[in-house]
């Protein structure tokens, strides 16, 4: 009896090894992947608030050097497009790099605080970014933030109700943005979000060129910033 009983013993033992070991091979360990996950190119609009907030009068010898010749906002609407990848672990966190580019024509101008009959004026023709986000996925829904650098096209002008166009000029300026949004998967292809993004371009120094002979070069220092809501959809590729 003693004997009979070792020997069911063991075969119960056998069995659950087995049972085990067919178990373990059902359960594949969770991993991370890269994927182009939750976006890779999107359409969109985007409403931009820009700021030319300080124009410094910095022409040597120019009257008013080193003071505020005033400010002005600008205000209309992007639109553009990105692309981009992310890396998602198994865990539910997101990261990834995207780079966007909208087309804008969001225009400002002001009356010179220093001097009569002058005006002001800006252009932004275009805004770019590149960026690393970091967020975590629910299900459907991304949260996430962001941060990069940023880039923008712009033209600036100076005019007087006497000459009209009096100096001109041109910049890409570039600077530094930070954000966040969240991100909606409508279908396994298909996602729509909503974002919010500020962008500082810090103060440069401006050359304005002459448009009327007799007319000098002048210097200007112009600080500027953005404040962008963006909304759109995502085409998703992978995973």
């Amino acid at each position: 009896m003693p004997a009979c009983g070792g020997r069911i013993d063991g075969a119960r033992k056998s069995g659950d090894r087995r049972r085990l070991a067919a178990g373990l091979r059902r359960r594949p360990a969770a991993r991370s992947r890269l994927e182009l996950h939750w976006l890779l190119c999107r359409r969109e609009c985007r409403r931009p608030w820009a700021e030319s907030e300080k124009w410094i009068a910095r022409t040597p010898g120019g009257d008013f050097y080193g003071q505020s010749l005033g400010g002005h906002d600008l205000d209309d609407w992007i639109g553009g497009v990105q692309a981009g990848c992310d890396y998602q672990f198994a865990g539910g966190i997101v990261v990834g790099i995207a780079g966007d580019y909208g087309w804008t024509d969001a225009k400002g101008s002001h009356a010179s605080a220093r001097e009569f009959g002058v005006f002001y004026h800006s252009d932004i023709e275009s805004l770019a970014s590149v960026t690393g986000r970091v967020g975590y996925a629910w299900d459907r829904l991304l949260g996430y933030v962001k941060v990069g650098g940023a880039w923008e096209s712009v033209d600036y002008s100076a005019s007087t109700i006497l000459i009209g166009t009096a100096y001109r000029a041109s910049e890409t300026r570039s600077g530094w943005t930070v954000g966040g949004g969240g991100e909606y998967a409508i279908t396994s292809f298909l996602t729509g979000f909503v974002e919010y993004g500020y962008y500082d371009f810090g103060t440069d120094r401006v050359r304005l060129t002459p448009q009327r002979t007799g007319l000098s070069t002048g210097f200007l220092d112009i600080e500027e910033t953005s404040q962008v809501v963006r909304a759109g959809f995502n085409l998703r590729f992978g995973g």
